[in-house]
């Protein structure tokens, strides 16, 4: 392992600062605290601009190399945690309740912190870092937020990365797929309207409730019946409520969820399939049902040449055996892919000794990792802006 010299020196002050996002978490527009503290250490590192408030919490720095080349690259990582209460033991949990880095964001945040000391001290390459620091990744919109504001205008990227721990039991592994990477996701939700009844008299009513376990089963046949069985689909049904007593047929039912795809012909298939099913269900049943579809995530495409270049400069710190752009792609969604449609880039997953899966209530994160994401992120900015 390659780590570099001033990131490997620093790697005590790394653990400690992890621990202390890990300890104070915060979700996604919300992350004061945090992008408080980002701040600060990037400029007692000596970034050469510190802005703060984009999309409200988030925050990008500029360092600029000994060259006066005017290329620019990205590095990006998300700083927000998830509304889960922690049960993982650490001396250094949560001690926000109900509210956890469960997925490692705490981590992301201060591997670009490591870059950004080693860039800002040697400054070896010829152009400038632009490190980006979002907010709200967690089905918030924070990377549409900070596009929205104007990041790409106020801090033009030629090109941009990104990196996600992975907890495969398999430290310092770096892996890639190039293309389609993660899916896009839209999540739903699904209001019925029924008519309330005695549970006695059911007759006189309009269930609510019935309407909505029935229309849940036939909303997985469009996967069965819609799509090509050699696309790639999923739709998931996660939430029903609907009812609070014994004896009382509910008026109203609530059904939410989401659908993944990686294409969007095939999105628009699924959209207008459910869209249809819907309104038949209201007309079948007499009830009124309100039908809430929203793109959430795009696709995350991986820029064929720049997933090379990205495990190169991977190469350089954990060796060549250790890396591979043959990762197939992953059905989970990830909001850099915004940023992707704007500035073309590359995002890859580190593993480290975890095993417990992401969003796990018990997830924690091998902290071996953060001198390695360190000196990755650091490495290809230096590899694609030498001097």
């Amino acid at each position: 392992m390659n780590i570099l010299p001033i990131i490997s020196e620093s790697t005590p002050e790394l653990e400690a600062i992890f621990r202390d996002f890990h300890r104070h978490p915060e979700i996604g527009f919300k992350e004061s605290r945090t992008s408080g503290i980002v701040a600060d250490v990037l400029t007692r590192y000596g970034a050469d601009e510190v802005h703060t408030g984009i999309a409200e919490t988030g925050v990008v720095a500029l360092i600029h190399g000994k060259g006066q080349g005017n290329r620019r690259v990205g590095l990006r990582a998300d700083m927000d945690a998830l509304p889960i209460l922690e049960a993982s033991d650490l001396d250094y949990a949560s001690t926000n309740p109900g509210v956890m880095h469960a997925c490692g964001h705490d981590g992301h945040t201060t591997m670009l912190l490591g870059a950004a000391k080693h860039l800002a001290a040697t400054r070896d390459f010829d152009g400038t870092a632009v490190l980006i620091f979002q907010p709200a990744e967690e089905g918030l919109g924070g990377a549409r937020g900070m596009i929205a504001e104007g990041l790409f205008d106020r801090f033009p990227c030629d090109e941009v990365f990104g990196m996600h721990n992975y907890p495969t039991g398999r430290p310092g592994r770096v892996g890639i797929c190039k293309g389609p990477a993660l899916a896009g996701a839209a999540f739903f939700d699904i209001n019925i309207q029924g008519l309330g009844s005695h549970a006695a008299m059911p007759q006189e009513g309009r269930d609510a409730l019935m309407v909505a376990t029935t229309l849940a089963a036939q909303l997985n046949t469009i996967l069965s019946r819609n799509i090509d069985p050699l696309e790639t689909c999923v739709l998931s049904v996660t939430q029903i409520h609907s009812g609070n007593a014994y004896n009382v047929v509910p008026e109203k039912a609530h059904l939410a969820g989401t659908i993944r795809y990686f294409k969007d012909e095939i999105y628009a298939v699924a959209a207008a399939r459910m869209d249809t099913i819907c309104k038949g269900f209201a007309a079948a049943h007499g009830v009124e049902i309100d039908l809430d579809l929203r793109n959430v995530f795009d696709v995350l495409i991986n820029d064929a040449d720049l997933s090379e270049a990205y495990m190169e400069a991977a190469a350089d710190i954990v060796g060549a055996v250790n890396t591979s752009t043959e990762n197939t792609p992953v059905t989970g969604s990830e909001d850099f892919a915004d940023m992707l449609k704007v500035v073309p880039g590359a995002y890859c997953n580190l593993g480290h000794s975890g095993t417990v899966p992401l969003h796990n209530p018990g997830f924690v994160l091998g902290e071996e990792i953060l001198p390695i994401g360190a000196s990755i992120m650091a490495r290809v900015v230096e590899r694609r802006l030498p001097l």
